[in-house]
């Protein structure tokens, strides 16, 4: 490789920071317009996220539950066990005690001991316990199973939970939904904002475009540091709005636990995982490159 080629990566470096020291405030601008921009999707993305979670979760440890009648004996239980077992979908069949249902709930996070201190008697009801296979985890195999378990002597009553658990995907797509709707607005509003400033500095330096057209430098010679400046801002705007998420996270977190809760179920709230964060800060580098070309075509280069 000739020396000439070897010192054009460090003319576009040292004429990018160049540009970037010479205008700190419209730099200044698309980086707090990106970060902005990328802290409001990302916290879309982070609600997405969790509530996507507890839909895994849910499937993952998915339980049919048939509640018994009380006063079976062993022989009706057996018998009554080996029916469901043999029920479309059914993969195992798990006998859950009135006494084991009572230590569940005083060791769930629902569960309230102070509740049932008063009762004599427990007044929780035996069950049996579904598990289905993957491939009928869903609300029309729940229909159907639902259907043929349906007057089976001994079930007092049957839950299963399709109609949580189709509200909650709604609910989940709906988000995500709004979330693209927004961060689409969002991102068309950024990459306005951000050819502008970067339109400005193009102005700013005009003369020495002009320069450079009269030397014989092409299009791409002079587009490369200002796109280099972009990427600059929108990465250094992506990280900004990282850390802001990250930040607003954890300090909101404790205040807003029971609601999260509440929203997200009984799991944990998390951060969003490092290749959702890596993807964040690749889109504030993608919206400054992107601005910059936009700009530079705007600009028409000294033409």
């Amino acid at each position: 490789m000739s020396p000439r080629w070897l010192s054009r990566p460090r003319y576009f470096l040292r004429t990018a920071w160049s540009g970037l020291r010479e205008s700190p405030v419209t730099g200044g601008i698309s980086v707090v317009t990106i970060a902005l921009c990328l802290l409001l999707v990302g916290s879309f993305a982070l609600l997405v996220a969790n509530m996507e979670r507890i839909l895994d979760r849910f499937g993952e440890e998915f339980r049919v539950s048939a509640y018994l009648e009380d006063n079976l004996t062993d022989a009706d239980l057996a018998r009554l066990r080996e029916r469901v077992a043999a029920a479309p979908g059914v993969e195992r069949v798990d006998l859950v005690t009135k006494e084991a249902a009572l230590e569940r709930f005083r060791a769930s996070h629902i569960g309230r001991a102070a509740l049932l201190d008063g009762m004599e008697d427990n007044p929780l009801p035996a069950s049996l316990e579904l598990v289905l296979a993957p491939e009928h985890r869903n609300a029309d195999a729940l229909e159907r199973l639902a259907e043929a378990v349906d007057g089976f002597p001994g079930i007092a009553e049957f839950g299963y939970g399709a109609d949580w658990v189709s509200g909650y995907h709604g609910a989940v797509a709906l988000v995500r939904g709004v979330a693209m709707a927004i961060g689409a607005v969002l991102v068309l509003a950024t990459l306005l904002i951000v050819t502008n400033t970067i339109r400005l500095a193009v102005y700013a330096r005009r003369d020495e475009v002009s320069i450079l057209r009269l030397v014989g430098g092409s299009r791409t010679f002079i587009a490369i540091p200002y796109l280099l400046e972009g990427a600059a801002q929108g990465l250094v705007g992506g990280l900004v709005g990282l850390a802001l998420l990250f930040a607003l996270f954890h300090l909101a977190l404790p205040v807003f636990a029971g609601s999260l809760e509440l929203l997200l179920g009984y799991v944990s709230p998390s951060f969003l995982e490092p290749r959702a964060c890596a993807g964040l800060v690749a889109v504030g580098a993608g919206l400054g490159v992107l601005g910059s070309a936009a700009a530079l075509g705007q600009g028409r280069l000294g033409e």
